[in-house]
């Protein structure tokens, strides 16, 4: 019989650092306190959301007072063995968190930066996974995941935070391995039974909807969440955000009922819970018939599925797009000043739209794919 997962669910009003402190030791309280997940000797990584160079306004990354507020509350239970790291998509941990605003914060209350420079291949479940040495040396993973939608799995929550333990270069591999939402989350599944990360929290303070996970806009949600569930969390996440959470591939691999759902005045529903902290209008896509989240080979007309679009408008001709994608030269190339793909071969894993500095890349689906997704999705 597996356990009915407990997520805690507490208001946070912005980002002022008595705030989220009181907030985050609220939350783990209501969940057992630090004391139910670790233990004081060992060493633990602290994992936050790293994806490209972002000012913390934007939304893109964990913002800097939640990875304060989760290690100095573990400093002051006596947890003395603590670091962080991230595996960003493109380039080195260090300016990507300095940016962020990490590197700043760690300093001021003596929290190292992890290896994530280096890794290893480590098997398992059939998966050959390039895992970063701060996450492979650590005794416990805190997860620090960042309230995003995202192209390909819809969200990217607590699952999904943990593809950052994967070493950078590696990660466009990942995606020409399981080119499909459905594949890709199979092996998220996996990631998190390698890795059984032992505590998840939330950064939902001020959320990114739209065009997540890094060029959608910024919008208060005001909570954070708290949970040794990442699905459960994912689902409380999709709750809160009026999405039906069977929609998100990675919420199949979520066993047992739903979760419950701890406030500082006691359990709720999640109908509840919607009404008195979420947002009913989050933009993310809620259609029920997407067919991303359909398997490769049922895909045969490539052309009515959701795809990458260059705006010209504001398109600055970097080219970063072109080096993240994981077929580079031949899915994405540069002609003239513009990235132009080739939409044959593009797998839509969206690692292009994800990296583009400038917000300049779009998921559109043509009309007919909008028409025929539903017969796609429901395909046996």
């Amino acid at each position: 019989m597996v356990e009915t997962a407990v997520v805690a669910l507490v208001r946070c009003g912005s980002y002022d650092e008595g705030e989220v402190y009181r907030s985050v030791k609220e939350a783990i309280g209501l969940i057992g306190g630090w004391g139910a997940f670790l233990e004081p000797g060992e060493s633990i990584l602290l994992k936050p959301n790293l994806l490209r160079k972002a000012a913390p306004s934007e939304a893109v990354t964990t913002h800097p007072s939640i990875l304060k507020a989760v290690a100095v509350s573990l400093q002051e239970e006596g947890y003395g063995n603590l670091s962080y790291g991230d595996s960003p998509g493109g380039g080195a941990m260090e300016p990507v968190a300095r940016a962020a605003g990490l590197v700043q914060v760690a300093e001021e209350i003596g929290l190292p930066a992890a290896d994530f420079s280096q890794s290893s291949v480590v098997a398992s479940e059939g998966v050959n996974f390039t895992f970063c040495r701060g996450a492979l040396e650590a005794d416990a993973i805190v997860n620090l995941p960042k309230m995003k939608t995202h192209q390909l799995e819809r969200i990217t929550g607590a699952v999904k935070n943990m593809y950052g333990c994967i070493q950078g270069a590696q990660k466009a591999a990942g995606h020409t391995q399981y080119p499909d939402a459905i594949s890709f989350a199979g092996m998220l599944a996996k990631l998190q039974r390698a890795l059984k990360p032992r505590l998840h929290i939330m950064d939902g303070v001020v959320a990114m909807e739209g065009n997540g996970p890094a060029s959608g806009d910024p919008v208060n949600m005001n909570v954070i969440l708290a949970s040794a569930d990442p699905y459960a969390l994912d689902q409380v996440y999709c709750r809160l955000i009026a999405l039906d959470p069977s929609l998100v591939p990675t919420n199949q691999y979520k066993p047992g009922d739903e979760p419950i759902i701890r406030t500082p005045q006691g359990d709720i529903h999640w109908k509840d819970a919607l009404h008195a902290y979420g947002n009913k209008d989050f933009r993310v896509d809620r259609s029920g018939g997407d067919e991303s989240n359909v398997p490769v080979k049922y895909r045969v007309l490539r052309r009515i599925q959701k795809r990458p679009v260059i705006l010209k408008d504001r398109c600055q001709g970097c080219g970063v797009c072109v080096e993240s994608c994981p077929l580079s030269g031949e899915a994405l190339k540069m002609e003239e000043q513009y990235p132009v793909y080739d939409y044959n071969i593009c797998i839509r894993c969206f690692c292009c739209q994800e990296m583009c500095p400038h917000k300049a890349i779009e998921p559109r689906q043509p009309m007919v794919g909008r028409m025929l997704a539903g017969r796609w999705a429901s395909h046996p």
